[in-house]
């Protein structure tokens, strides 16, 4: 217990280090200068974006194709939703809410209106220096956009492999760990399931799929994806219609707890006393968790499309922070803050944050039956993260394996064990080594794109 207390210990020292001043101004600083070099394109061409992803491209007649190499440019994108919408957006804008108050909601909003910018560069250097494995298979990410477009090819190499291993890492922790963690959480709150059993057939079920690759992750992601969203999104927005004379109140914790939290926080949001650094540092951290902006991931699910126009797939990448942070986030944020329970305490005296307070909230509105729906879109979400990154994570493996493939069978049953492992950890421990992740995956991410904005944001811009 000591030994495992010291390494929890040193895994949270770590990402207080890495979430300090600095990451926060290497994340905002690279969305805002991008969003400037791109004359904020990504918030004027937001609908042409939003159309293309349905299929309804009204700049061109059909979508341009590749060699049949790929997936459909959706199928990209509900792999990319699938890893990004997860408990991030359920329990991730939770403990954002608790440790940062309400005003990391604000935090998480800004942060993801400027990283559509980051998103939509990334992935669209991500297709454009993408190539074909062994198997003639697409694939990309920032590695191979290091790899094969920075000047310095031996720097580009040595900085792919750092991103790549630091995303496996980040698959088994973000993508992996903690999805597992709060499924295993949900059902043994509300159906009393033994974790270890929840695990057991996480991790079943986990292998089962990633072992059918890209073709099975892809079918599954296109049905579970605009299923479960929606389910969800039904659902929250009965929890706000309930509780709709608390709403201008909750918008106004919203607002004055993002810059004042010291100055508002006593008796409003109970026992949650925050400062301004806390609530920004949590609002971009979760929402970076939430929507990947900056982490590069998504472009490695953008690199699979099956079309030679790398911009216009980097545009429906972009979608993905909209739909996944601005819509999804948002409207959980609202529900939490409007119902009251933000600030409450359990049975044993401590704040009620995770999986216990989103429950809380749509207790509120469906009683004992609020429980189990929560459960079972965290149960969802989670489970199409989980596939989700399984893919990025390989993705990112074989370009460390690079010239020995077959390896991958083994990532593969490693990744789903590791669903097993998340499901019985601590959360705090979970998700601090998540974090840690996505701050050592963003570093060289965010480096590559610095040195190639010059010339990729200049091709967007003649592209309108």
């Amino acid at each position: 217990m000591e030994k495992s207390g010291v390494i929890a210990g040193a895994i949270e020292w770590a990402d207080d280090l890495v979430w300090g001043p600095g990451m926060l101004f290497l994340l905002l600083g690279t969305g805002i200068y991008l969003m400037l070099a791109l004359r904020f394109l990504p918030l004027k061409n937001l609908k042409f974006a939003l159309l293309c992803a349905v299929g309804r491209d009204p700049r061109r007649a059909g979508e341009v194709k590749g060699e049949g190499c790929g997936v459909s440019s959706f199928s990209a994108l509900t792999t990319e939703l699938a890893a990004t919408i997860g408990t991030g957006n359920i329990i991730g804008v939770a403990t954002a809410m608790v440790l940062g108050g309400p005003g990391a909601l604000l935090w998480m909003m800004l942060s993801s209106l400027i990283g559509m910018a980051t998103k939509l560069v990334e992935s669209t250097l991500a297709v454009k220096y993408r190539q074909k494995n062994p198997r003639g298979e697409w694939v990309g990410g920032p590695m191979y956009t290091m790899a094969n477009g920075l000047k310095n090819r031996r720097f580009g190499r040595i900085l792919g492999s750092f991103f790549a291993f630091f995303a496996v890492m980040a698959s088994f922790g973000m993508g992996n760990m903690t999805q597992a963690n709060s499924i295993a959480d949900a059902l043994s709150v509300t159906f009393d399931i033994n974790r270890t059993k929840t695990g057991l057939a996480v991790s079943v079920v986990t292998i089962l799929v990633v072992l059918g690759g890209i073709g099975v992750i892809s079918r599954v992601t296109q049905v579970l994806v605009p299923l479960m969203g929606t389910f969800y999104l039904v659902g929250t927005l009965g929890v706000i219609l309930t509780h709709l004379s608390h709403v201008p109140f909750g918008l106004w914790q919203i607002l004055a707890m993002a810059f004042a939290p010291e100055a508002v926080a006593g008796g409003v949001c109970g026992h949650i006393t925050v400062t301004m650094m806390e609530s920004l540092r949590y609002g971009v951290s979760r929402g970076v968790f939430s929507n990947e902006a900056g982490l590069g991931a998504a472009g490695i699910s953008a690199a699979s499309a099956d079309t030679t126009d790398y911009i216009k797939q980097g545009y429906i990448s972009m979608t993905g922070v909209f739909l996944d942070t601005i819509i999804i986030c948002s409207v959980t944020g609202l529900a939490i803050a409007a119902s009251g329970v933000l600030g409450s305490l359990d049975g044993n005296g401590e704040l009620l944050t995770g999986t216990a307070l989103t429950i809380a909230v749509f207790q509120t509105t469906f009683g004992r039956h609020g429980a189990t729906f929560i459960s079972i879109c965290i149960t969802l979400f989670a489970f199409a993260t989980i596939v989700g990154w399984a893919y990025q994570g390989e993705k990112a493996f074989e370009f460390l394996v690079s010239g020995r493939e077959r390896y991958c069978i083994y990532y593969r049953f490693a990744y789903g064990l590791v669903a097993f492992v998340g499901a019985v950890c601590s959360l705090e421990v979970v998700w601090d080594f998540s974090d840690l992740c996505n701050a050592l995956m963003a570093v060289p991410n965010l480096i590559s794109v610095l040195l190639l904005s010059g010339g990729i944001c200049r091709e967007i811009r003649r592209y309108g």
